[in-house]
């Protein structure tokens, strides 16, 4: 059985906003988030035991040269 994944309901607002943004950008809105959620969150603690996590879930595709 496939795990569940947590789908946060987005502010209706800030939805207008992406849609507009990713639209002045000229891409589309599933890029302008993953963009502006990697650059917030990259070296959080959150990252690192996100990343702590999935290593742990399968060491095999991730080594250290």
């Amino acid at each position: 059985m496939p795990k569940k994944h947590y789908s946060p309901r987005i502010n209706r607002f800030l939805i207008s906003v992406l849609y507009h943004e990713a639209k002045r950008r000229q891409i589309r809105m599933t890029q302008l988030v993953d963009d502006l959620l990697r650059q917030s969150l990259d070296k959080s603690k959150g990252w690192e035991t996100a990343q702590q996590a999935r290593i742990a879930e399968d060491p095999s595709q991730y080594r250290v040269e």
